[in-house]
């Protein structure tokens, strides 16, 4: 079974304290995790947060709720996965997301890292070549292709992003990419900004409560959908 790693922090600098604004109720960062134990390949969900004060509440509330927590650096978001790794003895297919995507997609996440086992490579991502709605973001991995990469990467660039040292290195690590037939790249359905925020208030406003468990084609249904479009 895949591991998943939920990387989160307070400290926002576009929108501070955002994994904690209540969504439907509830802080953002549970939102998120609700959708994501809907992913059926994986085994395990952990919180990766740092060590840093502001994050002392998030940590407490996640822990409080039974949520596995690893709190590592915060800038060195690399060395935080592979302590997290590490502290939970994680042996096979790391699944990275990032706690600002409160319309994550089990679906994808399931094909995502069904892809990454059935080809056998090294790295498989939806973000390389997207198609998909921004917030639908999904990386699978080994943990050998992991441990290489804090073990070697001295750029500050991969240490903050975790899987640069991975997808800049085609030659040395085997890649592939997870599309869809249509392309909605050009959509925002992360959380950035306040304005981010007020549209997935609407989107769990229009269907949480009905549905719960409420799909992308669901949001893509309802006619504010196309937020952040440039199309």
């Amino acid at each position: 079974m895949a591991v998943a790693i939920l990387q989160a922090r307070m400290s926002s600098t576009r929108l501070p304290g955002k994994v904690m604004k209540r969504l439907a109720g509830r802080p953002m960062v549970e939102r998120q995790i609700e959708r994501i134990r809907r992913c059926r390949p994986l085994g395990r969900i952990i919180v990766a947060t740092s060590t840093d004060p502001s994050d002392d509440p998030l940590a407490a509330h996640l822990e409080s709720l039974g949520v596995d927590v690893f709190r590592g650096p915060l800038i060195d978001v690399l060395g935080r996965y592979m302590g997290a790794a590490r502290a939970f003895a994680v042996t096979g297919q790391v699944v990275r997301l990032t706690a600002d995507c409160p319309l994550a997609d089990p679906d994808v996440i399931d094909a995502c890292v069904r892809l990454h086992a059935r080809l056998g490579v090294d790295y498989v991502s939806n973000g390389r070549q997207p198609t998909y709605p921004h917030g639908l973001d999904v990386e699978a991995f080994g943990l050998d292709a992991l441990e290489a990469a804090e073990r070697e990467a001295v750029d500050p660039y991969e240490r903050e992003h975790v899987t640069p040292f991975i997808y800049r290195r085609p030659e040395r690590f085997t890649l592939a990419a997870l599309t869809q037939d249509i392309d909605e790249s050009h959509l925002r359905w992360t959380v950035d900004t306040p304005e981010d925020f007020d549209f997935v208030e609407r989107v769990y406003a229009a269907l949480y409560e009905v549905k719960p468990d409420f799909t992308s084609d669901d949001v893509r249904a309802l006619p504010f959908a196309h937020y952040g479009s440039t199309g």
